[in-house]
């Protein structure tokens, strides 16, 4: 059984990696890595989690309705819900990114 406890601290923590990786690449080919490039990298690796946490969420649930006597209901809402907030946490970035896009294409040159 999968550990399905949301905990601030290993979110932070994954995303710490997720950066440290970018920042291994970088170091490993800077000519050929640029920030853009990083972010953009960074984003869809975060954009993918969030894609497999909804996809675990969505197995258990239709496991559970199929009636698999090693799912319980706890561990189904709990994986729904780390989806849920995956997914608004997502929402959120994007809206930020979009807000600093709108400004920045509203600043006079």
């Amino acid at each position: 059984m999968a550990n399905n406890t949301i905990n601030p601290d290993t979110l932070l923590i994954q995303m710490r990696a997720m950066a440290a990786q970018i920042q291994q690449k970088q170091a490993a080919a800077p000519e050929s890595v640029d920030k853009a490039d990083s972010f953009s990298e960074l984003l869809k690796q975060s954009i993918n989690q969030v894609n497999n946490l909804q996809q675990e969420g969505n197995q258990l649930a239709t496991a559970f309705q199929k009636g698999d006597p090693n799912v319980q209901m706890s561990e189904v809402m709990v994986s729904l819900q780390k989806a849920n907030v995956s997914f608004q946490a997502m929402i959120e970035v994007r809206n930020k990114l979009v807000s600093a896009y709108q400004e920045i294409m509203n600043m006079q040159v």
